[in-house]
């Protein structure tokens, strides 16, 4: 019994000095960023997600992420569009986190519209995301990477946040102050957002959506764009500091009549000071949707056996 007491206090002994002796890691401090003048904690700056993560794992079976997506060689952006020297964060798995698996559960009628929207969009605008209207990137869509125009400027006032768009020059204007929401009938592109603080984590509950926009509305996001969104689509957003140059980025998207449960999507921003935002000169009526109906009016009459033009 003497010799099972002293090798118990000899284990003791052994933890006590593995907790508090000096071989024992120090415990990591949460980061605490600095003030806004109004007491905000402030995410103030310019940041970037450029990323090479894809946003889907890859499916169970094996095989590929894309969807059916009609391809136009000779007429995408040029190359150097692309090109850029902003940092970027290690690749994962898939930005799509929830479910664990990472694969957005999409139901059926929803992935058949999308394929049969992107396979028309030659026939009626109705067919085209609103990116190529130049009306919306969408919401939370327009924080889902693309392949350039990838930042986003934040900007604090007392009772607001606002994060300006790169791409469709959207500034997005988050409440603060605990208002209430406008009336369930006024519905919206990109919902009606309404934030509040979680100690260091701005929150963000989005509603009040309307039922013709996608979403996602870039190629980046493989199958999942062009997917219909509802007026019950629900967005929480959550932007964590988790040090002075990176904010982490999740959104859980639940749209009961388009998917089977709620899904999440986990997305680092970077801080870059040295980045420029340039005009995004996109607006509604551009040339691109006449451009793109007029083809497909060109096409039918060549098929119907008109001349060339």
């Amino acid at each position: 019994m003497t010799k099972r007491l002293s090798g118990i206090a000899v284990l003791v002994l052994t933890a006590t000095t593995v907790l508090y002796g000096q071989s024992a890691p120090a415990p990591t401090k949460a980061f605490v960023p600095a003030k806004t003048p109004d007491g905000q904690p402030d995410l103030r700056g310019t940041w970037v997600n450029f990323d090479s993560t894809p946003f889907e794992a890859p499916p169970p079976s094996g095989g590929s992420n894309g969807a059916p997506i009609p391809s136009a060689p000779g007429i995408n952006p040029p190359s150097h569009w692309a090109d850029h020297d902003s940092p970027m964060k290690a690749a994962r798995r898939s930005m799509v986190v929830d479910p664990p698996e990472g694969r957005v559960p999409v139901m059926k009628w929803a992935e058949d519209k999308r394929a049969y929207d992107l396979a028309h969009v030659q026939d009626h605008w109705v067919h085209q995301t609103s990116w190529e209207r130049c009306i919306t990137r969408g919401m939370p869509a327009g924080m889902f990477p693309a392949g350039y125009n990838n930042a986003y400027e934040f900007i604090q006032v007392p009772g607001y946040v606002v994060i300006r768009y790169e791409m469709i020059h959207n500034a997005r204007i988050i409440p603060i102050d605990g208002r209430p929401r406008l009336n369930e009938k006024i519905r919206q592109w990109d919902g009606e957002p309404r934030g509040h603080w979680e100690g260091t984590t701005l929150v963000v509950e989005s509603t009040n959506y309307n039922d013709k926009g996608m979403i996602a509305t870039s190629a980046a996001t493989q199958r999942i764009r062009g997917i219909p969104q509802t007026d019950a689509l629900h967005v929480v957003e959550r932007f964590t500091p988790v040090d002075a140059n990176t904010i982490i980025y999740r959104a859980t998207i639940d749209d009961k009549n388009v998917y089977t449960k709620p899904w999440t999507v986990e997305i680092p921003l970077t801080r870059d000071p040295k980045y420029r935002m340039f005009e995004y000169s996109c607006q509604e009526g551009n040339y691109a949707t006449p451009n793109i109906l007029a083809g497909g009016r060109k096409e039918e009459r060549e098929a119907a056996g008109g001349t060339k033009d």
